[in-house]
């Protein structure tokens, strides 16, 4: 088997296992957070879980892309770019804001988010650099535009997202409230809603198969997890606004 046909063969693992997590994630909510419960075997504080788990992301698709035969064109540069600017965010800066003093995560879920972090900067590494071929002439043209400009919102809005959740803590405390202002009056997580809106422009943007494995699987991922959210808000706080959707304004 040639490695085209087995990043072919990953790519289209991952759009499976986008379904089962999807499945899985309806019915069993991932035990950290909001959600933290025991039973779940051996734990790691929640900023030493965060750079872990996300640190494939940024290493390990930094060496991919390094790699492949077009890592030093302008459009493979400018999708890596994307890519690194959201996940070097996630992995060292984001762990380092939230404030989550004596909480912690379980290893298991450490471990299979670093598993999934592992295949999925293959896969995308692998096509931006590599396997994809983009024409310098790719940036001009109205599916990188259009995809760009979501992903610029998509992540944005992701950032804005975390930065009010992490204000509504003083310093030294690590209760939850329920957020208020801004797409915080119309769904109960508008982070995870800049995630998907993020990641579907990076698929739009590459045109690609991987692209859209990742897009897909991201809304498989925090899909469930809003409406889990949204459940809990509403079961441990009497006063959460009953008109507020999980994840879409006004639909989900």
């Amino acid at each position: 088997m040639s490695e085209a046909d087995l990043h072919r063969w990953i790519t289209w693992t991952e759009l499976v296992l986008a379904g089962v997590a999807f499945v899985m994630l309806l019915g069993v909510t991932a035990p950290y957070g909001r959600h933290r419960r025991s039973g779940w075997g051996p734990t790691v504080p929640d900023a030493v879980g965060w750079i872990v788990m996300e640190s494939p992301a940024v290493v390990l698709f930094s060496v991919v892309y390094g790699l492949g035969e077009h890592a030093r064109e302008a459009v493979p540069a400018v999708f890596a770019a994307m890519w690194l600017t959201h996940y070097i965010h996630r992995t060292f800066v984001y762990p380092q804001r939230i404030r989550t003093a004596g909480k912690r995560m379980p290893v298991v879920i450490v471990a299979l988010a670093f598993a999934f972090n592992v295949l999925n900067a293959y896969v995308v590494g692998r096509w931006i650099s590599h396997f994809g071929e983009y024409e310098t002439s790719w940036l001009w043209d109205p599916r990188f535009l259009a995809g760009a400009a979501l992903f610029a919102a998509g992540f944005a809005v992701n950032l804005r997202a975390d930065r009010m959740l992490i204000a509504l803590r003083g310093p030294g405390e690590t209760g939850y409230r329920i957020p208020r202002g801004w797409l915080y009056e119309y769904v109960a997580c508008p982070n995870y809603l800049g995630e998907i809106v993020e990641w579907t422009g990076f698929a739009i943007a590459t045109w690609s198969i991987p692209g859209l494995a990742f897009a897909v699987f991201t809304a498989a991922n925090v899909g469930p997890r809003a409406l889990a959210n949204l459940r809990w808000y509403r079961a441990t706080f009497p006063d959460y606004p009953a008109d507020r959707k999980a994840l879409i304004p006004f639909v989900l």
